[in-house]
């Protein structure tokens, strides 16, 4: 209410202001015709300054602001994957009965192009998936996971996370593993049913982390090379790579 109030008043005074100005040169140089000439042209060319500023130089800042927004985002994405993602990518594909088959496609170099990224996502969304997850193998991802539920928590809470749905939806998924796997203290004396239900939440957030990941890449070889040469270097999926496993 407040800043309504100060607005009126604000666009009272520069009306006033207006008409003060006219009324002035209107007293000192008694010439009417002038002034209505100037008037009729600036009030002709106001459609035009309304174009200029709101259709081009707004879109113009709101494309700069927006390729901002976007660098921190992926930033952010960057850090997960660093922290987090890729090792848990890399724990999660040894369950991947197919993982042979979906590493020969995963195997990322300096050529891939733009259709590369998008043939592999089309097959990575008919990817079956199958999973098979072993009681020593969810033990270590309970551990890797649980030292990274603050971090975790973190990103969840980043505003900026708020205007990437598909990632947002990735860190629930690997957040509710994390609330899943904490909430069973034995994994080894777990029963049978349990295991499917992990199986089935690993599976969820395995899905979604690929594609991300996938992403993530082609960002890197877009934009910086530099860090996409570790990236590949690091790759979970290449046999021949040193993936980091923390």
């Amino acid at each position: 209410m407040h800043r309504t109030k100060w607005q009126f008043l604000l666009a009272l005074f520069l009306i006033s202001l207006s008409a003060l100005s006219y009324l002035a040169h209107f007293l000192l140089f008694k010439d009417l015709h002038h002034i209505l000439i100037y008037l009729v042209g600036d009030i002709a060319f106001v459609p035009v300054e309304v174009l200029l500023v709101t259709l081009i130089i707004h879109r113009l800042l709101s494309e700069r602001e927006k390729r901002s927004r976007l660098e921190k985002l992926n930033m952010v994405i960057g850090t997960y994957f660093s922290e987090t993602g890729t090792p848990l990518l890399f724990h999660i594909a040894r369950f991947d009965k197919q993982r042979d088959e979906l590493g020969k496609k995963l195997v990322i170099n300096k050529d891939w192009t733009k259709n590369n990224f998008i043939t592999i996502k089309e097959t990575i969304r008919n990817h079956p998936h199958e999973l098979a997850a072993k009681k020593s193998g969810l033990v270590n991802i309970r551990k890797f996971l649980m030292g990274k539920r603050d971090f975790l928590l973190r990103l969840l809470e980043n505003p900026n996370l708020l205007e990437h749905e598909s990632f947002t939806e990735h860190l629930r998924a690997v957040f509710h593993l994390c609330d899943e796997l904490g909430n069973r203290k034995n994994l080894l004396l777990a029963p049978q049913t349990d295991i499917d239900h992990l199986n089935g939440d690993i599976k969820r957030a395995y899905r979604s982390m690929i594609n991300e990941w996938l992403d993530y890449m082609f960002y890197l070889k877009k934009d910086y090379p530099y860090l996409f040469s570790l990236a590949v270097r690091t790759n979970p999926f290449d046999a021949s790579a040193s993936p980091v496993v923390k």
